[in-house]
Protein backbone atom coordinates (compact mmCIF):
# COMPACT_ATOMS: atom_id res chain seq x y z
CA UNK A 1 0.00 0.00 0.00
CA UNK A 2 2.47 2.58 -1.26
CA UNK A 3 0.03 5.50 -1.58
CA UNK A 4 -0.75 5.81 2.10
CA UNK A 5 1.49 7.50 4.62
CA UNK A 6 3.85 5.39 6.71
CA UNK A 7 2.97 3.88 10.06
CA UNK A 8 5.66 5.95 11.75
CA UNK A 9 4.17 9.18 10.42
CA UNK A 10 0.63 8.17 11.36
CA UNK A 11 1.75 7.12 14.83
CA UNK A 12 3.36 10.54 15.30
CA UNK A 13 -0.22 11.85 15.20
CA UNK A 14 -1.34 9.47 17.94
CA UNK A 15 -2.57 11.49 20.90
CA UNK A 16 -0.09 12.18 23.68
CA UNK A 17 -2.27 12.25 26.82
CA UNK A 18 0.30 14.43 28.57
CA UNK A 19 -0.11 17.15 25.92
CA UNK A 20 -2.73 16.35 23.26
CA UNK A 21 -2.29 19.60 21.33
CA UNK A 22 1.44 20.19 21.78
CA UNK A 23 2.26 19.62 18.12
CA UNK A 24 2.05 22.34 15.48
CA UNK A 25 -1.22 22.15 13.49
CA UNK A 26 0.61 23.77 10.55
CA UNK A 27 3.34 21.12 10.29
CA UNK A 28 3.58 19.31 6.97
CA UNK A 29 6.08 16.48 7.71
CA UNK A 30 8.18 17.63 4.76
CA UNK A 31 5.47 16.54 2.31
CA UNK A 32 4.63 18.45 -0.85
CA UNK A 33 1.12 19.45 -1.86
CA UNK A 34 1.10 18.23 -5.47
CA UNK A 35 2.50 14.81 -4.62
CA UNK A 36 0.14 14.50 -1.67
CA UNK A 37 -2.87 15.29 -3.84
CA UNK A 38 -1.84 12.50 -6.23
CA UNK A 39 -1.42 10.06 -3.36
CA UNK A 40 -4.82 11.05 -2.02
CA UNK A 41 -6.50 10.29 -5.35
CA UNK A 42 -4.75 6.91 -5.48
CA UNK A 43 -5.95 6.16 -1.97
CA UNK A 44 -9.52 6.99 -2.92
CA UNK A 45 -9.40 4.26 -5.59
CA UNK A 46 -8.07 1.82 -3.01
CA UNK A 47 -10.77 2.81 -0.50
CA UNK A 48 -13.46 2.40 -3.15
CA UNK A 49 -12.34 -1.20 -3.71
CA UNK A 50 -12.12 -1.86 0.03
CA UNK A 51 -15.61 -0.50 0.58
CA UNK A 52 -16.92 -2.93 -2.03
CA UNK A 53 -15.13 -5.79 -0.26
CA UNK A 54 -16.56 -4.69 3.08
CA UNK A 55 -20.04 -4.58 1.57
CA UNK A 56 -19.64 -7.94 -0.16
CA UNK A 57 -18.60 -9.69 3.07
CA UNK A 58 -21.04 -7.84 5.38
CA UNK A 59 -19.47 -9.15 8.56
CA UNK A 60 -17.75 -6.04 9.92
CA UNK A 61 -18.17 -2.28 9.87
CA UNK A 62 -15.83 0.71 10.12
CA UNK A 63 -16.81 3.76 12.16
CA UNK A 64 -15.07 7.12 12.05
CA UNK A 65 -15.61 9.71 14.80
CA UNK A 66 -14.60 13.18 13.65
CA UNK A 67 -14.09 15.96 16.17
CA UNK A 68 -12.49 19.39 15.93
CA UNK A 69 -13.05 23.13 16.33
CA UNK A 70 -15.32 25.11 14.04
CA UNK A 71 -13.70 25.50 10.59
CA UNK A 72 -11.33 22.56 11.18
CA UNK A 73 -12.73 20.86 8.08
CA UNK A 74 -14.98 18.06 9.31
CA UNK A 75 -17.50 18.64 6.52
CA UNK A 76 -14.77 19.19 3.96
CA UNK A 77 -12.80 16.03 4.66
CA UNK A 78 -15.98 13.95 4.57
CA UNK A 79 -16.90 15.47 1.21
CA UNK A 80 -13.44 15.00 -0.33
CA UNK A 81 -12.71 11.55 1.06
CA UNK A 82 -16.03 9.80 0.52
CA UNK A 83 -17.09 11.43 -2.76
CA UNK A 84 -17.27 8.69 -5.38
CA UNK A 85 -17.77 5.79 -2.98
CA UNK A 86 -20.95 3.74 -3.23
CA UNK A 87 -23.57 5.70 -1.24
CA UNK A 88 -25.34 2.53 -0.07
CA UNK A 89 -22.21 1.55 1.86
CA UNK A 90 -21.48 4.92 3.52
CA UNK A 91 -23.59 6.42 6.29
CA UNK A 92 -22.78 10.00 7.41
CA UNK A 93 -24.39 11.33 10.60
CA UNK A 94 -24.12 15.00 11.49
CA UNK A 95 -24.78 15.54 15.21
CA UNK A 96 -25.90 19.03 16.19
CA UNK A 97 -27.10 20.14 19.62
CA UNK A 98 -29.46 17.51 21.07
CA UNK A 99 -33.16 18.17 20.62
CA UNK A 100 -35.52 18.42 23.59
CA UNK A 101 -36.56 14.81 23.01
CA UNK A 102 -32.93 13.66 22.85
CA UNK A 103 -32.18 15.50 26.09
CA UNK A 104 -34.77 13.33 27.83
CA UNK A 105 -33.10 10.05 26.85
CA UNK A 106 -29.67 8.59 27.50
CA UNK A 107 -27.06 10.81 25.85
CA UNK A 108 -25.66 7.87 23.86
CA UNK A 109 -29.04 6.82 22.46
CA UNK A 110 -28.87 9.00 19.35
CA UNK A 111 -25.41 7.64 18.53
CA UNK A 112 -26.56 4.05 18.97
CA UNK A 113 -29.36 4.65 16.48
CA UNK A 114 -26.85 5.71 13.83
CA UNK A 115 -24.36 2.85 14.11
CA UNK A 116 -23.34 1.43 10.73
CA UNK A 117 -24.69 -1.92 9.65
CA UNK A 118 -22.30 -4.75 8.87
CA UNK A 119 -20.65 -4.03 5.54
CA UNK A 120 -20.84 -0.25 5.91
CA UNK A 121 -18.60 2.70 6.73
CA UNK A 122 -20.13 5.05 9.28
CA UNK A 123 -18.99 8.62 9.84
CA UNK A 124 -20.02 10.62 12.90
CA UNK A 125 -19.52 14.34 12.31
CA UNK A 126 -19.00 15.18 16.00
CA UNK A 127 -18.61 12.37 18.48
CA UNK A 128 -20.32 11.22 21.70
CA UNK A 129 -17.66 13.22 23.56
CA UNK A 130 -19.80 16.29 22.82
CA UNK A 131 -21.96 14.88 25.60
CA UNK A 132 -19.07 15.53 27.96
CA UNK A 133 -17.45 18.75 26.73
CA UNK A 134 -20.49 20.50 25.28
CA UNK A 135 -22.95 19.46 27.97
CA UNK A 136 -20.54 20.47 30.72
CA UNK A 137 -19.92 23.85 29.09
CA UNK A 138 -23.66 24.46 28.60
CA UNK A 139 -24.58 23.43 32.13
CA UNK A 140 -26.50 20.25 31.31
CA UNK A 141 -24.19 18.17 33.51
CA UNK A 142 -22.03 18.94 36.52
CA UNK A 143 -18.24 18.41 36.61
CA UNK A 144 -18.67 15.36 38.82
CA UNK A 145 -20.75 13.69 36.09
CA UNK A 146 -18.08 13.95 33.41
CA UNK A 147 -16.14 10.93 34.72
CA UNK A 148 -19.29 8.83 34.63
CA UNK A 149 -20.02 9.83 31.05
CA UNK A 150 -16.46 9.14 29.98
CA UNK A 151 -16.78 5.65 31.42
CA UNK A 152 -20.07 5.16 29.59
CA UNK A 153 -18.39 6.12 26.33
CA UNK A 154 -15.46 3.79 27.05
CA UNK A 155 -17.94 0.95 27.63
CA UNK A 156 -19.67 1.91 24.39
CA UNK A 157 -16.36 1.74 22.52
CA UNK A 158 -15.67 -1.71 23.95
CA UNK A 159 -19.14 -2.76 22.86
CA UNK A 160 -18.41 -1.59 19.32
CA UNK A 161 -15.22 -3.65 19.21
CA UNK A 162 -17.06 -6.73 20.49
CA UNK A 163 -19.55 -6.34 17.63
CA UNK A 164 -16.86 -6.01 14.91
CA UNK A 165 -17.37 -2.28 14.45
CA UNK A 166 -13.84 -0.92 14.05
CA UNK A 167 -13.58 2.57 15.51
CA UNK A 168 -11.22 5.36 14.43
CA UNK A 169 -11.25 8.47 16.64
CA UNK A 170 -9.89 11.62 15.02
CA UNK A 171 -9.49 15.18 16.24
CA UNK A 172 -8.74 17.78 13.56
CA UNK A 173 -6.39 20.35 15.07
CA UNK A 174 -6.17 23.87 13.65
CA UNK A 175 -4.54 27.03 14.92
CA UNK A 176 -6.58 30.07 16.01
CA UNK A 177 -4.94 32.00 13.17
CA UNK A 178 -6.17 29.47 10.62
CA UNK A 179 -9.65 29.49 12.16
CA UNK A 180 -9.74 33.29 11.88
CA UNK A 181 -8.67 33.07 8.24
CA UNK A 182 -11.44 30.59 7.42
CA UNK A 183 -14.10 32.54 9.30
CA UNK A 184 -13.09 35.69 7.47
CA UNK A 185 -13.37 33.86 4.14
CA UNK A 186 -16.87 32.70 5.01
CA UNK A 187 -17.95 36.26 5.80
CA UNK A 188 -16.56 37.44 2.46
CA UNK A 189 -18.18 34.59 0.50
CA UNK A 190 -21.98 35.05 0.28
CA UNK A 191 -22.77 31.43 -0.57
CA UNK A 192 -21.01 30.35 2.65
CA UNK A 193 -22.97 32.65 4.97
CA UNK A 194 -25.31 29.79 5.85
CA UNK A 195 -22.41 28.09 7.63
CA UNK A 196 -22.03 30.93 10.14
CA UNK A 197 -23.72 31.29 13.51
CA UNK A 198 -23.25 33.54 16.53
CA UNK A 199 -21.71 30.55 18.31
CA UNK A 200 -18.81 30.61 15.82
CA UNK A 201 -17.76 34.05 17.02
CA UNK A 202 -17.97 32.99 20.65
CA UNK A 203 -15.98 29.82 19.95
CA UNK A 204 -13.26 31.79 18.20
CA UNK A 205 -12.99 34.34 20.99
CA UNK A 206 -12.76 31.54 23.53
CA UNK A 207 -10.48 29.33 21.43
CA UNK A 208 -7.90 28.70 24.21
CA UNK A 209 -10.61 27.72 26.69
CA UNK A 210 -12.32 25.39 24.23
CA UNK A 211 -9.00 23.77 23.35
CA UNK A 212 -8.19 23.27 27.03
CA UNK A 213 -11.55 21.52 27.53
CA UNK A 214 -10.96 19.19 24.60
CA UNK A 215 -7.35 18.53 25.57
CA UNK A 216 -8.53 17.36 28.98
CA UNK A 217 -11.18 15.12 27.43
CA UNK A 218 -8.79 13.57 24.91
CA UNK A 219 -6.24 12.90 27.65
CA UNK A 220 -8.86 11.17 29.78
CA UNK A 221 -10.39 9.13 26.95
CA UNK A 222 -7.30 8.05 25.01
CA UNK A 223 -6.87 4.30 25.51
CA UNK A 224 -4.69 1.70 23.76
CA UNK A 225 -7.83 -0.10 22.61
CA UNK A 226 -9.49 3.14 21.41
CA UNK A 227 -6.81 5.76 20.75
CA UNK A 228 -7.27 9.30 19.54
CA UNK A 229 -5.39 10.61 16.51
CA UNK A 230 -4.80 14.37 16.48
CA UNK A 231 -4.32 15.38 12.85
CA UNK A 232 -2.77 18.73 11.89
CA UNK A 233 -5.45 20.41 9.80
CA UNK A 234 -4.15 23.85 8.87
CA UNK A 235 -3.29 22.38 5.45
CA UNK A 236 -6.44 20.88 3.95
CA UNK A 237 -4.54 18.71 1.47
CA UNK A 238 -2.53 17.15 4.31
CA UNK A 239 -5.58 16.69 6.52
CA UNK A 240 -7.28 14.73 3.73
CA UNK A 241 -4.25 12.52 3.07
CA UNK A 242 -3.74 11.77 6.78
CA UNK A 243 -7.33 10.69 7.28
CA UNK A 244 -7.37 8.63 4.08
CA UNK A 245 -4.17 6.93 5.25
CA UNK A 246 -5.65 6.08 8.65
CA UNK A 247 -8.70 4.59 6.97
CA UNK A 248 -6.57 2.65 4.48
CA UNK A 249 -4.47 1.24 7.31
CA UNK A 250 -7.62 0.04 9.03
CA UNK A 251 -8.69 -1.77 5.87
CA UNK A 252 -5.26 -3.34 5.55
CA UNK A 253 -5.71 -4.75 9.04
CA UNK A 254 -9.11 -6.20 8.08
CA UNK A 255 -7.43 -8.09 5.19
CA UNK A 256 -10.66 -8.43 3.22
CA UNK A 257 -11.11 -10.83 0.30
CA UNK A 258 -13.93 -11.46 -2.11
CA UNK A 259 -16.31 -14.03 -0.61
CA UNK A 260 -16.64 -17.32 -2.47
CA UNK A 261 -20.02 -18.80 -1.53
CA UNK A 262 -21.29 -21.88 -3.37
CA UNK A 263 -23.14 -20.90 -6.54
CA UNK A 264 -26.94 -21.17 -6.21
CA UNK A 265 -27.09 -22.49 -9.78
CA UNK A 266 -24.59 -23.51 -12.43
CA UNK A 267 -23.82 -21.99 -15.82
CA UNK A 268 -25.31 -25.09 -17.40
CA UNK A 269 -28.55 -24.59 -15.49
CA UNK A 270 -28.65 -20.94 -16.54
CA UNK A 271 -28.27 -21.81 -20.22
CA UNK A 272 -30.64 -24.76 -20.10
CA UNK A 273 -33.79 -24.24 -22.18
Amino acid sequence: MLARLSDSLLESCRCDPAAPFASDPARDFGLHKDESLSRFEALKHYLDEQQQLLWANRRQAVLLWLQGPDCSGKDGVIRHLFRGLNPQGVDVSNFQLPSHTEREEDFLARYRRRLPAAGSIGIFNRSPYEGVVGDLRDGFIQPAQSAERLQQIADFEDELAANDIHLIKVYLQISPEEQLKRLRKRILTPHKHWKLSAADLQAHRQFPQYQAEWADTLARSHRPSAPWYVLPADHKWLRNLLLASLLARQFEALDLHWPTPPLPFSLAELEQN
